[in-house]
Formats: structure tokens, C-alpha cells, sequence
């Protein structure tokens, strides 16, 4: 008789991660981004550690990585931009004429 085939269960913390970095593009941009990033980290973490084949989910644990390192890095130039733009409007018309 054959053997019956483990069940690979998927890891939860990886589809938080995916979820939490989909939701940093709409509706929680850093917040959604930190917890896709940790979550990631440990989904994949977790997988590593357990037994061959019995957890599923790294591309999940990935793509919600780079969604997360994305947008924090996006929203860290878009703060720099607002930053140089309002610091030179400032110096411009803050001179005396």
C-alpha cells in the first residue's frame, strides 16, 4: 500500500505578509509596509526552519517583502522630494528683495 502524501500547510504569517503589503499600496501605506516586512522575515524564517515540504508560502513571504521594501522606500523619496521642494521654496522667497 501506498503511503498517504503530508499535508503542506500554507504559513499563515506569509499571507499576512502578502496581504499587509497589497494593502501598503491602498489603504496602509506604512504601517501595511512594517508589518509586510516583519511578517515576511519570519514567514520565511519559519519555513526554512521546519521539515522539507511541510510548510508552504516563501513566494508569498517574498512578494510581500518587496511590496513592503518598496513602499518604504518610495515613501521615504516622495518625503525627501516634499522636503527639497519646501526647503527651496522657503529659501527662495525667504530672501530679501
Amino acid at each position: 500500500m501506498n503511503a498517504p502524501m503530508p499535508v503542506r500547510q500554507t504559513s499563515t504569517t506569509a499571507l499576512i505578509s502578502l496581504i499587509s503589503g497589497i494593502l501598503a499600496w491602498f489603504m496602509l501605506p506604512f504601517i501595511g509596509a512594517i508589518v509586510a516586512i516583519i511578517c515576511g522575515h519570519l514567514a520565511r524564517g519559519e519555513i526554512r526552519r521546519a521539515p522539507p515540504g511541510t510548510i508552504e508560502g516563501d513566494g508569498m513571504a517574498l512578494a510581500g517583502l518587496i511590496l513592503g521594501w518598496v513602499q518604504i522606500v518610495l515613501t521615504v523619496l516622495v518625503v525627501i522630494a516634499l522636503l527639497l521642494l519646501f526647503g527651496g521654496l522657503a529659501f527662495l522667497y525667504g530672501q530679501p528683495r
